[in-house]
């Protein structure tokens, strides 16, 4: 049975939790609508009604903030891409699969926002690159290079070096359409996110001789 030390001390644990997801909301809506430079610690503080100190104590630093905003965001976008992952008999599927699912999550909303605001603010902080790169690409690229290291065990897929081609399928559903995104100037659709995954797996499974299936 529970004590009564135990149930004080979950709750005490829950209410931290629970303040440090609001910290993390309030900051991720800072650092979209404001950018990195213009967010600061006091103003979040501020916001959420609480002292300087009692932010700090969650988060020592705004780098720090940043990198957790970042964690959450991509923590539970990482699990789905780790499901979409499974070795398959049909990799052309598998890998269409996966490009209509990144391909739509770059091209969102919150994904454009984030993406401006690195391009935007690397130059003067160098940091907020960083911070970037190990949380969301690298992860990515880690996955869809063991992914791919298996396939080509198998016989799946052409022989080569895994990183690159993940950095290769990568780089092809950061095309045309996420670029026109970025700039303002095209609004993502299912049918356009559509054709672009089905153009990216077309051109990656002719380079890695990939068995083209009967997928739609």
């Amino acid at each position: 049975m529970e004590t009564l030390t135990e149930k004080t001390s979950g709750k005490r644990e829950a209410r931290k939790e629970e303040r440090r997801l609001a910290i993390l909301e309030v900051a991720k809506r800072s650092f979209l609508e404001n950018g990195y430079s213009a967010t600061s610690m006091s103003a979040i503080s501020a916001e959420l009604g609480g002292s300087k100190g009692t932010l700090w104590n969650y988060f020592p630093s705004k780098e720090e903030l940043f990198s957790a905003v970042l964690e959450q965001a991509t923590t539970a976008y990482r699990q789905q891409l780790s499901d979409l992952l499974e070795p398959s008999a049909d990799l052309w599927t598998t890998i269409l699969t996966f490009c209509r699912s990144f391909i739509d999550k770059i091209t969102s909303q919150d994904s454009v926002r984030l993406h401006r605001l690195i391009a935007s603010e690397a130059a003067r902080f160098p940091e907020v690159g960083e911070i970037f790169y190990r949380r969301a690409p690298e992860p990515t690229q880690r996955m869809l290079a063991d992914f791919f290291a298996g396939q080509m065990a198998v016989g799946h897929m052409r022989e080569a070096d895994p990183q690159v081609a993940a950095r290769a399928l990568g780089c092809l559903c950061l095309g045309w359409l996420h670029q026109r995104v970025i700039w303002g100037i095209a609004e993502p659709t299912p049918e356009t996110i559509e054709a672009e995954a089905q153009a990216a797996v077309d051109v990656f499974g002719h380079a890695y001789d990939i068995a083209r299936s009967g997928a739609v």
